[in-house]
């Protein structure tokens, strides 16, 4: 589950001036920016990052379950997004922003209540100054993929 602790809010426009993806993220991680309230809201946290790295880990609970009693689809796509994401964010130089253009998914396995803490490691593919690749995957604690996708990504240039 997400650190409860911890400070989730929006970064203002001030406290991420002149930092770079990389640098924003790893202010997140080391508490002087807060948190996605994404994260807090899903049960998941980023917990590393590196130059085109993002790493999440995240445990399923019970107001996730679809109808048929096993963790909804959208919060592994949901991980995978947002390692995607933040695995181009980590590329970025000052100034610049970035929003998901499609996100892909497959789901391996069904991930129940019962499956505990899950990694979700998103790495980028390409980057070009627009667009940028990635791909993602979560797996459990024994490693085995539970779901896999990839995101496109759309960079934002500086306004101004």
């Amino acid at each position: 589950m997400a650190d409860r602790s911890r400070s989730y809010g929006v970064a203002t426009p001030e406290q991420i001036a002149g930092r770079s993806g990389r640098q924003v993220l790893e202010a997140m991680l080391a508490g002087e920016l807060p948190a996605a309230p994404i994260a807090r809201l899903m049960g998941f946290d980023l917990v590393e990052v590196g130059d085109g790295l993002a790493i999440f880990a995240g445990e399923p609970f019970a107001d996730l379950l679809n109808p048929l009693g096993i963790i909804h689809g959208g919060w592994a796509l949901t991980l995978i997004d947002s390692a995607a994401g933040c695995a181009a964010h980590s590329t970025l130089a000052p100034g610049f922003g970035y929003t998901t253009i499609e996100t892909k998914v497959n789901f391996a396995r069904p991930i129940n209540p019962d499956s505990g803490k899950v990694r979700a490691e998103g790495r980028v593919i390409t980057a070009g100054r627009r667009i940028i690749a990635t791909d993602a995957r979560i797996t459990d604690s024994r490693g085995r993929i539970l779901a896999h996708g990839t995101s496109t990504l759309m960079v934002f240039a500086p306004e101004g």
